[in-house]
């Protein structure tokens, strides 16, 4: 049985754009089975929204999906991954 190494990192969003949303959902769905956790935050004073986004999967998975959602308009996406192996 082939098993796969997968890494545990956090995607860190900002929405600028609240157009860009159902796209973005769609790409969470794609890669909802390595998702272990998300929480979204509205700041409204800025008129943005912040998320993040806990994951445990591949890391092309995980880098394919924080570029997926960088290309987004108004969207911005950077991946944290733990040194864990």
């Amino acid at each position: 049985m082939d098993t796969v190494e997968t890494r545990v990192a956090i995607l860190a969003i900002v929405i600028e754009n609240m157009d860009s949303v159902e796209k973005l959902n769609q790409i969470l769905h794609e890669g909802s089975k390595y998702i272990i956790g998300r929480m979204g935050v509205p700041y409204k004073e800025k008129n943005i929204s912040l998320m993040s986004i806990m994951m445990d999967g591949p890391a092309d998975v995980i880098s394919s999906m924080s570029g997926k959602i960088g290309q987004l308009p108004g969207v911005t996406a950077k991946a944290v991954y733990s040194k864990l192996p």
